[in-house]
């Protein structure tokens, strides 16, 4: 086919083939694109695990210096305490509370005091099973004895429902001074003597009142708490192995 018809077809078959070859070209180009997009895709999902993943053992870097430095304090402290960690907490207008995840299987029971190895920071209220309440001091319906550590003058500690902690009933010549440190007293069943509590940071007296009022500014935040330590009593926990006497035989 060599004569003018086949010259005639020649032109419009050639555009075809430039067609197809145009074709083939854009969809291998869109299938490289999608390819591209896709592999893109995956990429993105696992920098989102690798940095979730990163952010979650921040954290239990972060949770296992916090222990690390309660267990340091336990092994130092001269009472028996239990270490907890927060798994929740309330800050409404009614109470101020956190959760811990020991209870009475733990052998936690409520009025044990609560501490760091900052300080106080509160009360067991409720206990169950595998989790206890413990209302924070910040609490209006948290009271303990604290005393001014440097004049030896003795107060009572309770928050107020504006979450703000008071001092009250400090005897009216008291030289109670703002910075002044807050210790506990000793003088109530959850909390032995000497505990921070937090420094004051104003000291009022109405004309028609008999005492000074002094508001605490805390030496634990409450908002960063982590892990605590649960005072199961203030005797210091017995040695796992004592001693043996002279002359005793092995079992």
């Amino acid at each position: 086919m060599g004569g003018p018809f086949a010259r005639i077809l020649e032109v419009p078959l050639h555009a075809v083939a430039s067609i197809q070859d145009s074709i083939r070209h854009a969809w291998d180009h869109y299938i490289a694109l999608q390819n591209a997009w896709e592999d893109n895709q995956q990429l993105k999902q696992e920098v989102q695990r690798l940095q979730g993943e990163k952010n979650f053992l921040r954290e239990k870097a972060i949770i296992a210096t916090q222990f690390q430095q309660l267990l340091a304090y336990q092994e130092t402290t001269p009472m028996t305490t239990l270490p907890a960690r927060i798994i929740g907490r309330n800050v409404s207008n009614w109470y101020r509370a956190i959760i811990i995840n020991k209870g009475n299987q733990d052998g936690i029971h409520p009025e044990m005091g609560v501490i760091t190895d900052a300080g106080v920071v509160g009360r067991v209220v409720r206990v169950n099973p595998t989790t206890a309440i413990v209302l924070l001091l910040s609490d209006p319906n948290v009271a303990i004895t604290g005393m001014i550590q440097k004049s030896r003058d003795e107060g009572l500690v309770q928050g107020t429902p504006q979450g703000t902690i008071h001092m009250k009933y400090l005897p009216p010549l008291s030289p109670v001074l703002p910075g002044d440190p807050v210790v506990t007293s000793g003088l109530t069943n959850d909390f032995p003597r000497g505990l921070q509590i937090g420094r004051i940071h104003e000291v009022t007296k109405a004309d028609t009142d008999l005492f000074q009022l002094g508001e605490i500014e805390p030496i634990v935040d409450f908002a960063k708490l982590e892990a605590v330590l649960v005072i199961t009593t203030f005797q210091p926990p017995l040695p796992s192995s004592l001693p043996k006497p002279a002359g005793s035989l092995s079992p």
